[in-house]
């Protein structure tokens, strides 16, 4: 077959959308186009593809509430898979969990399923209550082991975790120059602006929202609130994020925050990149009593959890995506924040209050760090 040299920038960028469509609906077939075009032209789509595909794409979240000790391996195993094995998120990964008041971190720059480090996590059973998890693939801010989720600050005392999944614009310009939300807004007694205490290491959006999240928290309370309060507090402070916006269509933003070894707080505004069919959202599933075998969607690896578990466990588990082929799982709605205790969602400052006046563990946890 004859090439054509002479096709125009607008032709190589045309068909070079038509192969991303095949590569999202996996119809390689496509490929087969490449015979019209000359090894320049190809090598001028291979560019504009890689920067387009690029933009279709984004991180993956994974996170862990138990209402006891509970190994996270199985979970994992299959979420690494994504990173650089089933799919495309191969710039880095890492994974946060408590002990008590001491949190375990692992961050590698190296695509997860490949990482010695993600290898060894894989296969240490390791237990906790609360675990973040996070496969990136980079649209904002190096490839850099300090880009590399979940990010950690301390605030009352108690380590704060936090991933984040999405495109927020107003996050990634000069972090020295960011907006200020909820009582950061505010100037101090004296009429000077809120200085900000927590600054970003890195240069993404998500670690930026994060400093800004934990600046107006420091700004309005002097201790850690009541479950009810923080709720309502950070559901607003998402709603500002969202809202500073000229259009809320731009925004994707969907967060993983975890509040010491209990309190797993997860918010979602999903949605696709201009052209891509690849949603962006959050999805939940809780294990308890009866339990049942679930399968991983990205390894050939089933486990009876009926074998393996007792009537105490339960253990909630959120993702981008659901990781297993035979578990029901729960879509996030669009601007729904839940809080995950002891493995349980809870979705209204309402549910939340009732919780905080009905656990004693919870007032004492916060006397002691007041």
């Amino acid at each position: 077959m004859k090439r054509n040299t002479h096709l125009s920038f607008s032709d190589v960028f045309e068909s070079c959308l038509l192969f991303i469509a095949a590569v999202e609906q996996k119809l390689l077939a496509f490929i087969f186009l490449s015979a019209h075009f000359s090894i320049a032209d190809l090598e001028v789509a291979a560019l504009i593809y890689g920067i387009a595909y690029n933009k279709l794409r984004m991180c993956q979240l994974l996170g862990m509430n138990c209402a006891k000790p509970t190994d996270f391996t199985f979970s994992f195993t299959g979420f690494a898979k994504r990173g650089g094995d089933t799919d495309i998120h191969s710039d880095g990964w890492g994974l946060v969990f408590y002990e008590g008041c001491g949190i375990r971190a692992f961050h590698d720059s190296l695509p997860a399923s490949k990482s010695p480090i993600s290898h060894l996590v894989s296969n240490y059973p390791c237990k906790t209550l609360n675990m973040i998890s996070h496969i990136r693939y980079a649209t904002s801010g190096a490839c850099l082991l300090e880009n590399v989720h979940p990010f950690q600050r301390e605030i009352w005392g108690i380590p704060f975790v936090f991933a984040h999944n999405g495109d927020v614009p107003n996050y990634s310009f000069d972090k020295d120059s960011l907006p200020h939300i909820g009582k950061q807004q505010d100037c101090n007694n004296d009429g000077r602006a809120h200085v900000n205490y927590y600054v970003p290491i890195g240069t993404t959006d998500s670690e930026a929202i994060f400093c800004a999240i934990l600046n107006s928290l420091r700004k309005a309370f002097d201790a850690p609130p009541p479950l009810h309060v923080l709720y309502t507090y950070l559901q607003n402070l998402a709603s500002d994020i969202i809202k500073s916006h000229a259009s809320d269509e731009c925004v994707i933003f969907n967060f993983l925050m975890s509040c010491g070894e209990h309190f797993l707080f997860a918010f979602s505004w999903p949605g696709s990149r201009p052209g891509s069919s690849v949603w962006n959202g959050l999805y939940y599933v809780i294990r308890e009593y009866p339990f049942h075998m679930a399968s991983l969607k990205d390894c050939d690896m089933s486990v009876d959890f009926s074998k393996v578990t007792t009537k105490e466990d339960r253990v909630a588990v959120v993702a981008t995506t659901p990781l297993t082929t035979d578990e029901a799982w729960n879509e996030f709605k669009k601007g729904e924040l839940l809080l995950f205790y002891e493995g349980t969602a809870y979705s209204s400052a309402k549910d939340c209050k009732q919780l905080d006046d009905n656990h004693k563990e919870m007032k004492q946890c916060r006397k002691q760090k007041m």
